[in-house]
């Protein structure tokens, strides 16, 4: 066998190889972040339930999703361990270093413009701006009405004669 033959083969196998590769990474990086959890860590499931960890066992997780509210899950349900300041962003709205106390969106449009001119003593332009669009004037009229203008459009009971 020549090499040229082979080479299809140990192209697959390579690629075989990087993607099993990549997948047990990203098993062993959530593993970790699954041993990470403590008591009073926010969490985020699978389901996309948020709650914070109340006690976590070998293969469980107890949580509090609310008051009164324990649940046991599964380590394996578990899609994130949150921040402090992200649980909390999420859960309860509060932001911490995310807004200043200016406003970084004026209440109306009229400070947005940088020149000192403001609208009102700008002169107006009177020219027409084109948009692309051609008014009803411009517009050719319908080939039959040109043809009999006087002409009644012409009516049936809806019975052809054709059958």
């Amino acid at each position: 066998m020549s090499l040229l033959t082979l080479l299809p083969f140990i192209v697959l196998i390579g690629a075989m190889f990087l993607m099993t590769r990549s997948a047990k990474k990203k098993q062993q990086a959530a593993a970790d972040m699954r041993n990470q959890m403590q008591p009073g860590s926010g969490i985020r499931t699978i389901g996309g339930m948020y709650a914070t960890v109340k006690e976590v066992n070998e293969d469980t997780v107890l949580v509090d999703a609310g008051p009164g509210v324990d649940l046991l899950f599964a380590k394996n349900a578990i899609g994130a361990v949150l921040t402090d300041d992200e649980y909390n962003r999420i859960v309860h709205g509060v932001e911490h270093d995310l807004k200043s106390d200016a406003d970084i969106v004026p209440d109306d449009a009229s400070s947005l413009t940088e020149t000192g001119d403001s609208a009102a003593d700008a002169p107006a332009d009177d020219k027409a701006v084109d948009l692309g669009k051609k008014d009803a004037a411009d517009e050719p009229a319908d080939e039959a009405a040109k043809a009999e203008p006087d002409a009644e459009p012409k009516k049936t009971d809806g019975d052809s004669e054709a059958k």
